[in-house]
């Protein structure tokens, strides 16, 4: 078996290595303490360690972006953050002015470990489209804005918005706006509380008329079985 290193780069630099002998294909490469420094492109390769000592090509860029380094933008739902599936729902992402130029937005899902969607702008938005959406657009976003080129700084994240989308059709699972759905739920209750109220009444008034009518019935009966002792 031929034994095999894998090193990871960052613009061009080797930063690390590990050596992978026997049937290993993976090698993982732990940065810690991240700062804004660590921030930029990174490849990795594999190269034998034995003659003819081949090299494989370069892997797909990968950029590592560090959030922190600018002022945060902010986040908005255009028409609305209530979404019928089906429907076209717009993310608009705007940073503050004159905070820095040449820039680019990327779109952030909670839950994703990569941005679902990149955008060059021409001034200081990005509006991101979201087109026939479906109940797993659902979820909670977020956009950063970073540099293009070194030394790739990127903003601290906007606040999260959360987008919720309604099914319309068979075979999706609807999802209900938390507010809508508590409203729903206080309003039944309510109808319950006096559904219930009224049964009672009734009820008790049955129970009250029968006991009121045993207690009369035995009076009623001695009076009429004795007519000669008055």
């Amino acid at each position: 078996m031929i034994s095999q290193f894998l090193f990871l780069l960052c613009f061009g630099l080797c930063l690390s290595q590990r050596d992978m002998t026997g049937d290993e294909n993976l090698a993982e490469f732990l940065l810690t303490d991240l700062h804004q420094g660590n921030a930029g492109e990174y490849t990795c390769e594999y190269y034998t360690i034995l003659s003819p000592y081949t090299t494989s090509q370069p892997s797909d860029v990968l950029l590592l972006l560090v959030t922190g380094g600018f002022p945060k933008p902010s986040l908005q739902a255009y028409p609305s953050r209530n979404v019928t599936a089906g429907k076209k729902v717009t993310l608009q992402c705007q940073k503050p002015y004159n905070v820095v130029d040449y820039i680019r937005f990327s779109l952030l899902k909670e839950g994703m470990s990569e941005p679902i969607r990149h955008w060059r702008p021409l001034g200081n938005m990005a509006g991101f489209s979201l087109q026939n959406v479906t109940v797993k657009d659902t979820g909670n976003y977020s956009c950063v804005y970073y540099q293009k080129s070194s030394p790739f700084w990127a903003s601290h994240p906007s606040d999260s918005l959360e987008i919720w989308v309604t099914a319309t059709t068979l075979g999706d699972n609807p999802s209900v706006s938390p507010s809508t759905t508590s409203g729903d739920y206080t309003k039944g209750n309510v109808i319950r509380l006096g559904l219930a109220a009224v049964v009672l009444i009734i009820i008790g008034a049955f129970l009250i008329e029968a006991w009121y009518s045993q207690k009369e019935s035995p009076r009623g009966s001695r009076s009429h079985s004795f007519p000669g002792k008055q």
